[in-house]
């Protein structure tokens, strides 16, 4: 039995190796979609042929960041608001965008979820993404009808706006290499590139003005 134990913590510290050097190189490479198995198993110093026994593909290991990313934003909201009763729509919106600004890898991963990720895994996996997923985003909506002066109904519809700016933002901001050199020639279509949290910011706060005033 303690035998067993050990197998299961070592393969739970192996795991955890994986995904924090999957993290890591999201973070070097600009963006989730550069990130190939073999590099993560390198990085985390294991045998190339081992990360099957952790990960059945890169999309799960993908997928588990993406579940994680949502516990992270939910507890980040909660702390932000701490015990404020009386956040009003523009302070409503800004814990949602500086709390998910803060986690660049979800905002990358929240567009590769529905692309592939979560498709292109077992259905139980899939099942469990979701599940953890939705709780979140519940407790996170919970939290902010909570402490917010916009009722339940318009923070539930402020959410999903958060989630899409951020993913398009996100990408719009970390262009591949060729369209790098392409705003390079042409500033003109380039400048947003670099307006990743001030542009969520504002436009999720004059989304959340306009909810708590229809």
């Amino acid at each position: 039995m303690q035998q067993r134990a050990r197998s299961a913590e070592d393969k739970a510290r192996r795991a955890e190796d994986l995904l924090v050097a999957a993290q890591a190189l999201a973070a070097e490479l600009g963006g989730a979609r550069h990130v190939t198995l073999a590099a993560v198993t390198e990085r985390a110093g294991l045998h190339p042929s081992g990360v099957r026994r952790y990960f059945a593909s890169k999309e799960e290991l993908l997928l588990e960041l993406a579940e994680r990313g949502w516990r992270q934003w939910s507890d980040a909201v909660r702390t932000a608001i701490g015990p404020r009763g009386d956040l009003d729509p523009g302070q409503t919106a800004a814990v949602l965008s500086d709390t998910i600004a803060a986690l660049p890898l979800f905002c990358d991963l929240l567009t590769h979820v529905p692309l592939s990720l979560e498709g292109d895994v077992d259905i139980e996996r899939a099942r469990r993404y979701k599940t953890n997923a939705f709780a979140a985003h519940d407790d996170i909506v919970q939290a902010l009808a909570r402490a917010s002066v916009m009722t339940r109904e318009q923070v539930g519809a402020l959410l999903p706006a958060a989630l899409a700016f951020a993913a398009n933002f996100w990408q719009v901001a970390h262009p591949t290499p060729t369209l790098a050199r392409l705003y390079e020639q042409v500033p003109l279509w380039g400048h947003i590139a670099a307006d990743f949290a001030p542009r969520l910011s504002r436009l999720l706060a004059a989304t959340a003005i306009g909810l708590a005033e229809s």
